[in-house]
């Protein structure tokens, strides 16, 4: 079997999703509630809190190979499209705490909702909590896709339904083979057009 994520691993990113899934519920709906110092002292505090997590949690799990645990080879096209939705991830993860920041600093000057800096912080803010669900919705789905395949990387991460090695059922196995011919030939495609 591959090597597992460590500990420390498993629990920044459980106990992370956590905290995400918190941000999340505990959103405020309106720019008024702000008016509440003790909330949006809270607030503040929360999304530093967020912002340090994030980065800790980056210059961890950085260190960390993408495809962590996997027990057959991974080709390189899989590694360079994980590897870009978790950089993306960890932008969006970031920008969502910077951004309630900038609005929270931005409501504390007196700066209203037309404004067009509040207008743009609130946007962006938005837009960074969208692309992190689809992110999050693409991150589970190749995780379960892998975990169909049994490549261990689920294995190494999550510590239900564990992988015994690659499956043996023929539908996963012809789909695997597909998969593999179509990115060899994507692959022998773009070696093609360099010459």
């Amino acid at each position: 079997m591959g090597t597992k994520h460590t500990t420390l691993g498993k629990v920044l990113h459980w106990g992370f999703l956590a905290l995400y899934a918190y941000g999340i519920f505990k959103q405020i709906d309106d720019l008024s509630e702000l008016e509440d110092t003790a909330l949006l002292l809270f607030e503040i505090a929360f999304a530093t809190l967020f912002l340090v997590i994030v980065i800790l949690r980056y210059a961890y799990m950085r260190r960390f190979e993408t495809f962590q645990g996997a027990t057959v080879p991974v080709p390189a096209v899989h590694k360079k499209s994980a590897r870009a939705i978790h950089v993306a991830m960890y932008l969006c993860l970031a920008i969502l705490p910077l951004t309630g920041l900038a609005i929270a600093g931005l409501y504390t000057q007196g700066v209203g909702e037309e404004a067009v800096a509040m207008d743009m912080a609130i946007g962006l803010h938005g837009l960074a909590a969208d692309l992190s669900y689809v992110l999050i919705v693409i991150h589970v789905l190749a995780a379960l896709y892998s975990r169909v395949k049994g490549e261990g990387v689920w294995t190494s991460m999550v510590p239900v339904f564990t992988e015994r090695g690659p499956s043996q059922n023929r539908y996963v196995a012809k789909i695997t083979a597909l998969e593999h011919k179509a990115i060899d030939k994507v692959g022998a495609f773009i070696a093609l057009r360099k010459k």
